[in-house]
């Protein structure tokens, strides 16, 4: 994953893509922070599950820039982070639909044996640990949650 996104920001680089280069920039950086973080439980680099769920935040963060910049009436600085999201949406996996993403709840409920709203972290772990990058986790937690009522 780190060597695509590496190739990716040469190739970017030496066709003057600035808006490319930028933003592949970002996500290396955000990579070398999960990284250092990462290094007092002894892991000198996060794994590529670790990397979606980096990319997954990044995403998630510029969605929640471009609600606040449209109500700021700031057209354009929303269409500069959607453009950032669609450079790192290349990376992700394809997102479930909301039906996918309903089965997989349920097999995850069944799997961890989950009985009411008190076991939703069992149930979210093991679809963390599953579908990283492929789901976004918080509507599949209100899923989770209707569903262990």
């Amino acid at each position: 994953m780190r060597d695509k996104i590496n190739d990716d920001l040469k190739t970017a680089m030496k066709a003057g893509d600035k808006d490319r280069v930028g933003t592949l920039r970002l996500v290396n950086s955000a990579i070398k922070s999960a990284d250092i973080e990462a290094r007092p439980s002894g892991k000198d680099k996060i794994s590529d599950t670790d990397i979606l769920s980096v990319l997954a935040k990044m995403v998630k963060q510029r969605r929640d820039s471009i609600e606040q910049f449209n109500a700021g009436g700031r057209p354009e600085l929303a269409e500069k982070e959607q453009a950032e999201i669609d450079v790192i949406e290349g990376y992700l996996p394809q997102q479930m639909s909301e039906a996918e993403a309903k089965a997989a709840i349920a097999a995850a409920i069944k799997e961890t044996g989950a009985a009411g709203p008190k076991d939703m972290g069992k149930v979210m772990a093991a679809l963390k640990a599953k579908y990283a990058g492929q789901m976004d986790f918080g509507k599949a937690s209100a899923l989770t949650k209707d569903l262990l009522k």
